[in-house]
């Protein structure tokens, strides 16, 4: 196995209620290598979006160390922190988080705009991304004129616009039918394949954990067990 792309060390994350403090994760650590599909499965409650977040930089740990693709960002600034998501992290969200009043292209061309170094001409990455996941025709449609699989797919096209390592993605068929939600899996699936891309999945849905080559069971804030799928579903 190569060296891990995304390492993470004891981390902890405490919450002041009033005069009480809440211990949200209690020590997690584990290792993720280049190419993997990792889900994280467990009751509500059990820390798996804080997790993410963390992972992400959209949280901090209370202690412990967290490395991405080499790069300690325990106690990075925001600036640097901003830089490190933009550039290296897609985030796809179970409510999709897509702006109202833009359309599907101006959607998934947005994060090419602000990205400090500029790989891809905005609108030209952002069609050929909405082709690759069938939404050609729908390019200049608002979210509201999309159903939940579109806008959803809309979501990844976003989250794939600067070609990120890693792919963070919470509870991302959470509100989709059956065929939705499958069709959602095949593109991940796909571009995992085609792009090596690494993506942890959050999701309450046991059927759709075993498509990844490893299952973590947080529960409590620790995790309680690591399952190796032996053939994880391509």
């Amino acid at each position: 196995m190569n060296n891990a792309v995304i390492s993470v060390q004891n981390i902890t994350k405490d919450l002041k209620m009033g005069s009480q403090t809440v211990h949200i994760l209690r020590g997690v650590s584990f290792e993720v290598y280049a190419g993997e599909m990792v889900s994280i499965v467990g009751p509500s409650g059990s820390g798996k979006s804080t997790l993410l977040g963390i992972i992400g930089g959209l949280d901090t740990a209370t202690s412990g160390r967290l490395t991405i693709d080499g790069i300690d960002v325990t106690r990075m600034s925001e600036g640097k922190l901003t830089e490190i998501r933009n550039e290296k992290i897609g985030f796809i969200f179970q409510f999709f988080n897509l702006i109202p009043t833009l359309t599907a292209i101006e959607n998934v061309a947005l994060p090419i705009e602000f990205a400090k170094n500029r790989q891809y001409k905005p609108r030209k990455r952002a069609r050929e991304l909405l082709d690759l996941l069938g939404l050609g025709d729908r390019l200049n449609h608002l979210p509201t004129q999309l159903s939940g699989g579109q806008q959803q797919r809309v979501a990844i096209a976003r989250a794939l616009a600067n070609n990120p390592a890693f792919i963070l993605a919470d509870e991302p068929t959470g509100n989709l039918d059956t065929e939705s939600s499958d069709n959602v899996l095949r593109a991940l699936q796909s571009i995992r394949r085609t792009a090596n891309t690494t993506i942890i999945l959050v999701t309450h849905d046991a059927e759709l954990a075993e498509r990844g080559d490893r299952v973590l069971t947080l529960v409590d804030g620790r995790i309680v067990n690591e399952k190796v799928n032996a053939v994880p579903y391509r």
